[in-house]
Parts: structure tokens; sequence; C-alpha cells
């Protein structure tokens, strides 16, 4: 194999199942999804409202969210431990307070990460499933498994963040007294259910197709959760979300390739490529 750095691939490789999960476009609904489910968390969504331009920027924030996942998944390992070091950086500077008892707290407080993260990967293996994507009980631990790796980046030590289906559940058994409907989580739900558009694109049919999604999204969280927002957490409305977010991974995989696959999972594809040239003649050389 060559030494070029230029051609590590990454964290987790194409053989793994974060790679499978994360080509999905469908899984922009997941991100939606997770961001409704962490506004749950009084201590998580205060510290994003009262240290985030979200408001004035959400689809710059969601760039560089998206940017961030691509780049800990499909880039090499050193632009994935680059990219973690300045998320590190960033959270170790800011403090938020508790809307309920005044006290200050940090950012980067261990369970505060691990609820994030976990809100995050569970919510893009449980869409990609609910979409259609073939994973199997045991691709879906495996995913778990990988992503610690993911949550090492931010600083959390990987041996306490849930590595199974059944780690994650009792994982959200356990936390689930910390949530509940604030006055944060419901300005939160409004706002990612009816955003400003970007580009000039506040027009109906787009204020509509968005309104879709967000209804998809918010439907797609666990009856727990959606009970908590005031929703009800119905069989039937599972059903309509399953129904709902396989029509539009239909529409997105008719969509050209430039369009599905970003520039980072692009240039991991070349890395792979250039690997699989150089295999022969490597092979050779061994022999």
């Amino acid at each position: 194999m060559t030494s070029d750095p230029h051609d590590d691939l990454g964290l987790f490789g194409p053989d793994s199942v974060s790679w499978r999960v994360h080509e999905e476009p469908i899984l922009f609904v997941a991100g939606l999804r997770s961001l409704y489910l962490q506004a749950l968390h009084p201590r998580a969504v205060a510290g994003v409202v009262q240290n985030s331009d979200y408001k004035a920027d959400p689809w710059g924030r969601l760039i560089r969210t998206s940017q961030y996942v691509a780049t800990t998944v499909y880039g090499t390992t050193a632009q994935a431990e680059t990219a973690g070091r300045r998320v590190r950086a960033l959270h170790g500077r800011l403090r938020a307070t508790d809307p309920r008892t005044g006290d200050e707290f940090r950012i980067d407080e261990p369970d505060l990460l691990r609820w994030v993260h976990v809100a995050e990967i569970e919510s893009f293996v449980s869409t990609a499933r609910r979409a259609g994507v073939r994973l199997t009980p045991a691709d879906v631990d495996a995913y778990y498994a990988e992503q610690r790796r993911a949550a090492a980046l931010v600083g959390l030590d990987p041996e306490t963040v849930p590595g199974t289906a059944a780690e994650v559940a009792r994982y959200y058994e356990r936390v689930r007294p910390e949530l509940g409907m604030s006055k944060a989580a419901a300005e939160t739900f409004l706002f990612l259910s009816h955003p400003p558009l970007p580009w000039r694109l506040g027009l109906t049919p787009v204020r509509l197709a968005y309104a879709g999604v967000a209804a998809t999204a918010f439907s797609l969280l666990p009856p727990w959760a959606r009970r908590m927002y005031g929703a009800l957490g119905l069989p039937l409305a599972d059903v309509s979300a399953d129904v709902s977010v396989r029509g539009l991974r239909l529409l997105l995989a008719a969509l050209p390739k430039r369009f599905r696959v970003g520039p980072i999972r692009q240039a991991a594809d070349e890395r792979v490529a250039r690997l699989a040239s150089a295999a022969p003649l490597t092979d050779l050389m061994a022999g």
C-alpha cells in the first residue's frame, strides 16, 4: 500500500457501514430529525441558543455541520483529526447558563457531547433503515461501534459511548428523565419547521416542499420524543413517516450523481481508485 498520506482512507474506509450509510442523500432528513431530538435536552438546546448564530445563518450552519460529518466519514485520518481539533477548541471556549437553575456550564461537558453524538448517529442509521437502506441488525451495531471513533474526535472517551443498538436504547431510557419541552425547545421546533429559505427560494412550491420534509423528519422521531413535543406517538404516524421517507429516497436516487455525492466523498472515491490501480504493482513488488 502507498504511504502517501493523501491516499489514506480515513477512520472507516470503503468496506465500513459508515461509508454505506452516509452515501445516502436522505440523511439530510436525518440531520433535521436529530435537531428536533437534540432540542429536547434543556442544557443542549440552551448551549446552542446562547452561543450560536443558527437563526441568522441557519443554512450556513447546516452546510458547515454537513461538511464536518462528511470529513469525519470520508476524509483522510489527518483531515478528520484536524476537524475534530477545531471543534474541541471551539467547544472548549464556550459556556452557557442553565435556564432552570441559573448555573453556568461548559458546552463540552461529556454528558452534553454524548447526547448530541447519540441523537445524531441514531438519527442517521434509523432514518437510513426506514428509508429502505438494507442494513441488518449486525450492520447497525457495526455502525454504532464505528462511530465511536467520531465521538473520540469531539473529546469523548469511546468506552462511554453506546456502541450497539441495545446500548443506544438503554442510553435513551436512562436520559429520558432529563429531557422535556422547554421554551428554547419550542422556539427551535418552530424555527426548524419554518426557517427562512436561502437563495430567494421562499416561493410557495419550495416552502411547501420544505414543510413536507420537516414533517417527515419530525414524524421519524421516536414516539416518546413526539409526545414530549405534544404530538401523538401513534403507530399510524410511524407508518406514514416510513412511506414518506422511502418516497423521498426514491426521488433523490433519480438525481444525477454529482448532486447526490459531495466533493469530500468524491475525493474519497478517487483515493480508493488510486489505491486499487496501484494494488497490482504493490503486490508484484511484494512478491
